[in-house]
């Protein structure tokens, strides 16, 4: 069963998907005796600063403006216990169990390298936690992305000591794992219980804090990065789906594929235009994929070149691609990275605690605000695509807005509207957050990163784009339909095959929302590139 798939952390090697598993489809987590052991090293040292009596930051001084408070011994546990208590002061709609799974994970996986301060103890009770669905109410809202993710953070670690409230499933939690591994989206309403309740039912005892580990629990960028790492893992499928739905839309405009030829890409080697100009080539008209579609409509054609949208994928697409392996690079970096304050060392060079500035999120909000500027790209070029198949006075010959009967009919009309809506809503949210900033707690952190909202907002711009390209696939499928009998290529006779099977040709007006949402399922669930993946590795 995928749910008892194992993923070990160990602080270093962890991978976007291996976190997507986790979040998405039930992955469990565990650690090795060798990171247990460094777990151990990095505890040893506040064990041993705790013994000397010395003053170290957020060990038994006060936060922020108040470190240069002491705090007595015996008020040393009480101190974390209320840092957690008075952070957790978000709001907001919470993060689904499977974006709650995998900011744990992502947290766990950072208290591994041995540079918290955290006891053995704490990391083990938190990974039962995670594998037992025992997760915590997280307000989405709150953070301003530096000293960490402090406020989504503070609920997390709030609901493994035992209070607030955490997502309730039931007696058992297979449930969720079925809905997960099944549908792969996000969940739909749950309920949540007293944290208290939910741990007692699996018979899980709360985290107990002791010196410096409610700060080891919150300081970091966990929760940008974890959407961030979900936005990534999402625009890799997009990337691709949408070169194979352009290809689609293309062989029902009667397009050129003389724009693709390789001297023409090789002439500017961009890593994505190069990557994106041979992918489209694989699967439109080739010797090896025949098109009936393209060879008899380029036969006569008094056509020189193409609209910038057929013309010019490849530069458009290629530098989306690019965007994302900058971005895939930045957040795998940071997945795997030490952002607490003070750090902990345990070495031959050096045993003890510096304070720095590891938790500033300014690495994955900008790589966050790029990615989302980049894909964007793909729902700006699929819009005016979309426009070229519902406009019979561009479109080679298709009726308008893709119906017959039209007047009676009003077809895609509509549908072109909403992509153009979800257009629009993206170049508002495209906008980078992290030029923004704003000074808290008293100018002791007087810049911030705004990344929480960085990466909220790339995930807003990933789905509109989903959504637009699931219209133009609509709309390209039904184009092709016209074009029977003629055929298509091979791959893209298998993507259209797919669709069929969801969604049937339009023969006269229907309610078409639900159209969408098949389609946009069989595109964010890896479908239509499955599709094309099995032609071509079968031939």
């Amino acid at each position: 069963m995928e749910s008892e798939k194992i993923i070990y952390l160990d602080g270093n090697t962890l991978k976007e998907q291996d976190l997507f598993n986790i979040g998405y489809h039930g992955y469990k987590v565990a650690i090795t005796q060798e990171v247990e052991a460094l777990i151990q090293k990095g505890r040893d040292v506040i064990e041993d600063i705790l013994k000397s009596e010395k003053t170290v930051y957020g060990i038994n001084t006060g936060f922020g403006l108040f470190s240069d408070v002491i705090i007595p011994p015996d008020q040393v546990k009480v101190l974390q216990c209320n840092l957690i208590r008075s952070h957790s002061s978000g709001v907001g709609k919470p993060l689904s169990p499977e974006r709650t799974r995998m900011l744990l994970a992502l947290r766990i996986n950072v208290l591994t390298k041995g540079n918290s301060g955290i006891t053995l103890e704490t990391v083990k009770r938190a990974i039962n936690f995670l594998n037992a669905n025992c997760l915590p109410f997280v307000p989405e809202q709150g953070t301003v992305g530096a000293s960490g993710d402090l406020a989504p953070l503070s609920h997390l670690a709030l609901g493994m000591m035992g209070e607030g409230k955490m997502y309730d499933f039931g007696e058992t939690n297979n449930q969720f794992h079925s809905k997960i591994d099944i549908n792969c989206l996000d969940s739909g309403n749950y309920k949540f219980s007293p944290s208290e309740e939910i741990l007692k039912r699996h018979n899980l005892p709360a985290i107990e804090l002791n010196a410096k580990e409610g700060l080891a629990l919150i300081n970091g960028t966990q929760l940008i990065t974890s959407l961030g790492i979900e936005a990534l893992h999402r625009c890799k499928i997009l990337a691709q789906t949408a070169n194979i739905i352009t290809a689609i839309t293309f062989e029902a405009l009667k397009g050129l594929t003389a724009a693709y030829n390789p001297l023409i890409h090789a002439a500017r080697p961009h890593t994505g235009q190069n990557e994106v100009a041979a992918f489209l080539r694989s699967i439109l008209h080739s010797e090896r994929f025949p098109s009936e579609i393209t060879t008899i409509g380029n036969k006569d054609t008094k056509k020189v070149q193409d609209s910038y949208t057929l013309r010019c994928v490849p530069q458009v697409h290629g530098i989306v691609f690019d965007t994302i392996k900058f971005a895939e690079d930045i957040l795998t970096t940071e997945m795997n990275s030490a952002t607490d304050n003070p750090m902990v060392f345990n070495t031959e060079e050096f045993v003890g605690t510096i304070s720095g500035g590891n938790f500033h999120g300014e690495y994955p909000a900008k790589a966050l605000d790029y990615l989302a500027i980049g894909i964007h790209e793909l729902s700006n070029i699929s819009e005016r695509r979309m426009e070229r198949l519902v406009n019979s006075q561009l479109s080679e010959g298709l009726p308008s807005f893709l119906v017959n009967g039209g007047g009676l009919n009003s077809g895609y009309m509509i549908s072109h509207c909403t992509a153009a809506a979800l257009v629009s809503e993206n170049k508002v949210l495209v906008h980078p957050s992290s030029a923004d900033t704003l000074s808290t707690s008293s100018a002791k952190e007087d810049h911030v990163s705004m990344g929480g909202w960085a990466a909220r907002k790339c995930l807003l711009v990933v789905e509109n784009v989903e959504n637009v390209l699931a219209i133009e696939l609509l709309a390209a499928c039904q184009a092709i339909d016209f074009r029977r009998p003629l055929k298509t290529t091979e791959p893209l006779e298998a993507v259209h095959k797919l669709v069929r099977s969801k969604v049937s040709f339009m023969e006269k007006d229907r309610y078409l929302s639900p159209d969408i949402e098949e389609v946009y399922k069989l595109i964010r669930t890896g479908q239509i590139l499955n599709a094309v993946n099995e032609v071509l590795n079968r031939n």
